[in-house]
């Protein structure tokens, strides 16, 4: 048996503390805790930066390095720094050294980086996921960073070192559970899937805040267990994490094969514990790991107006496109621009902003905020075109005819430059003929 204490769904979130020490009250074999993914959007990969406050993370962080010591177990982080790059593993590596410090603590600590050079991945054949954008070798080269997603061999090989703290760069969120539990010969289907439902903590519970939960992995399968309070795992709850992030409610993908959960069946033990058996672990030919690239894909200046007048409200769509209209004219005549190097956007917020065609509820609302989202080649164009939007932002009328109207901005100035926009451009596989090909490990005695 192999029990995995997983303290939240990521570093940085959060965690009930009195249930984290009832978890290590329990004896874990490991520690794990997810870093981040690309659910923040591709700005994080594209800087190579964590998404989280240093404060935050290291006041956490901290506290597991405690838990780890209080089991004498293994700690694991996966994708570092909200995106797994080298640049934010290596920023977690010196939060670590002056936590350490701070403890009058010592560690052998494993980094697993994933980061992989774009010039070499633009050489490289690739296989495309499902609905995976067309990419040539200029759009790879062009990429800031790019990372491999490690996957249970990976995270064993550092494991294998003997390691107390691995921080590893970009890998699945089920790989640093599933890792241990496959390398102890548990039950594969289990592995993996207990994994997947324990990856998130606590969300796969009636009391996702709560944080904490312990993974039991067995030869037959594995046992769910909330740690908090009040907290207790289900059938339904457990089963429904399938769905989470993933498109398939039975079939999961992973490095080196995947899971199919058709033929699973989940118990109720004792009105806090599910356990789940007769998962299958099928494992594929050929060794692939995903990738994922950012690129810079212009640069942007925002500003926001508010309408509170009930004809501009009830209006409002017709009120952007005219603007939008009239803003493309004046930036033509009076900057020369070609228009298929540029983009405005107007975003009714209140209206259609989230859903935007999609949306099948009639408007209601008393005010509503426009968001221009200006975005061009580099700032200086960007924030000359937010320019250009102010006058319309502020003044606009829907007809000739009448009083012309005065829109609130919330911010003096009204424009905010953004900086470099990113985008993603990789959503595919690349075969590796070793597990390890595209990582690479160090480890230091701290």
């Amino acid at each position: 048996m192999t029990k995995v204490l997983i303290p939240s769904g990521a570093l940085g979130l959060g965690y009930d503390k009195a249930a984290l020490e009832h978890g290590i009250a329990q004896g874990p074999d490991l520690i794990a805790i997810d870093g981040g993914s690309t659910d923040s959007g591709p700005s994080y990969l594209g800087r190579g930066v964590s998404k989280y406050a240093r404060e935050s993370t290291k006041a956490e962080w901290r506290n597991l390095i405690e838990a780890r010591i209080a089991a004498n177990c293994p700690l694991v982080i996966g994708t570092a720094g909200t995106c797994g790059t080298d640049s934010t593993v290596d920023w977690l590596y010196e939060i670590t050294l002056e936590i350490l410090s701070d403890l009058g603590a010592t560690a052998k600590i494993a980094r697993l980086y994933s980061e992989q050079d774009p010039s070499k991945i633009a050489q490289t054949p690739l296989t495309p996921l499902s609905a995976a954008p067309e990419i040539d070798a200029k759009a790879i080269t062009n990429c800031t960073h790019i990372v491999a997603l490690a996957g249970a061999e990976q995270v064993n090989a550092a494991l294998n070192t003997g390691a107390d703290i691995i921080i590893a760069g970009r890998t699945t969120d089920t790989a640093i559970i599933a890792a241990l539990p496959l390398a102890n010969g548990d039950h594969a289907g289990g592995a993996w899937h207990g994994a997947k439902i324990g990856e998130c903590g606590a969300l796969c519970t009636t009391a996702p805040q709560s944080g904490t939960i312990m993974v039991e992995f067995d030869a037959s399968g594995f046992n769910i267990t909330p740690m908090g309070d009040g907290a207790t795992a289900t059938p339904h709850t457990v089963s429904a994490h399938m769905l989470y992030e993933n498109s398939d409610p039975f079939i999961l993908y992973e490095p080196g094969g995947h899971l199919d959960v058709t033929a699973t069946r989940y118990t109720d033990l004792d009105g806090k514990t599910v356990r789940a058996e007769g998962s299958v672990w099928v494992p594929s030919e050929r060794y692939t790991v995903k990738l994922e690239g950012a690129r810079i894909a212009g640069y942007q200046t925002i500003a926001m107006a508010f309408l509170r007048d009930a004809h501009y409200v009830a209006n409002a769509q017709d009120w952007c496109d005219d603007i939008i209209k009239h803003h493309a004219a004046k930036a033509a005549d009076r900057m020369g621009l070609d228009p298929r190097t540029w983009h405005a956007e107007l975003r009714i917020i209140g209206q259609h902003a989230v859903l935007g065609d999609l949306e099948n509820r009639p408007p209601t609302a008393t005010e509503l905020g426009v968001l221009a989202i200006i975005t061009a080649p580099d700032q200086q164009t960007a924030s000359t075109l937010a320019k250009l939007m102010n006058p319309y932002l502020l003044h606009h009328q829907l007809t000739r005819d009448e009083e012309m109207p005065t829109f609130a901005f919330p911010f003096s100035p009204a424009e905010i430059d953004r900086g470099a926009a990113y985008e993603f451009v990789l959503h595919h596989t690349m075969e590796l003929s070793d597990p390890m090909d595209a990582f690479r490990l160090e480890v230091t005695d701290a």
